[in-house]
């Protein structure tokens, strides 16, 4: 299977273990990538059965309104029911790093939100120990060479993503050379860095369930 066979599977997985808990009070939390996009272009399908939806990003939204498919402010609801994303990468803890599409901040605020985050991905992104894909770091603009200096005081080669604005205005440092071994410290550390918004590891709140696409089908990992 390609790796676009393998994101159509886990993504129809996904449809498969939600669709049958849906009822008129279900809030479906959207994330953001080429994995989260064929979830939407899945969840078109059923959208007579959706209620409402909520995206962590511009792309998201107008993909789903497209399909014509409600999507609301994520103020405007108390919980969400289900939040369906992709990642960059998992390890065992089902923590991840998240951001290859510079939307982690929004898809974090989206994760605390949701009662169930169910994280699809294909085989390739299951890892041991975090960190061979570069971290992105959501930074506001004039901290940006400070919050770099500070990366790299914690082993990181920080790189900053040229050409990129967040939706929220800001812009993505990717820190590579960067293994994470503690994700939930690593996470805190660089929060804590003033300047930072928010950086691309869920450990704090991390997956419910992990859906894996490999080639002898889709395998469920839970905490």
């Amino acid at each position: 299977m390609t790796q676009d066979e393998l994101k159509q599977a886990v993504a129809r997985a996904a449809l498969d273990y939600i669709a049958p808990k849906l009822n008129d009070e279900s809030v479906i939390g959207i994330g953001t990538g080429s994995t989260a996009n064929y979830f939407i272009d899945f969840l078109a399908e059923i959208k007579a059965d959706v209620n409402l939806t909520v995206a962590s990003s511009e792309a998201s939204a107008d993909r789903l309104r497209g399909h014509g498919i409600p999507v609301v402010d994520l103020n405007t609801v108390d919980e969400i029911t289900f939040y369906v994303d992709g990642a960059d990468e998992a390890d065992r803890s089902l923590a991840l790093i998240k951001g290859g599409g510079a939307a982690l901040t929004r898809e974090k605020i989206v994760a605390a939100v949701a009662k169930e985050f169910i994280c699809i991905a294909d085989g390739s992104k299951d890892v041991h120990v975090l960190g061979n894909f570069p971290l992105p770091v959501e930074v506001i603009p004039m901290a940006r060479s400070y919050v770099a200096r500070e990366l790299v005081k914690l082993g990181g080669s920080p790189v900053y993503r040229e050409g990129v604005i967040t939706d929220n205005g800001n812009i993505i440092l990717d820190m590579y050379n960067f293994m994470i071994p503690n994700p939930k410290a690593t996470e805190q550390a660089i929060n804590n860095i003033t300047g930072v918004v928010t950086n691309g590891i869920f450990a704090m709140r991390p997956a419910d369930l992990l859906l894996l696409a490999t080639e002898d089908g889709v395998i469920e990992k839970k905490l």
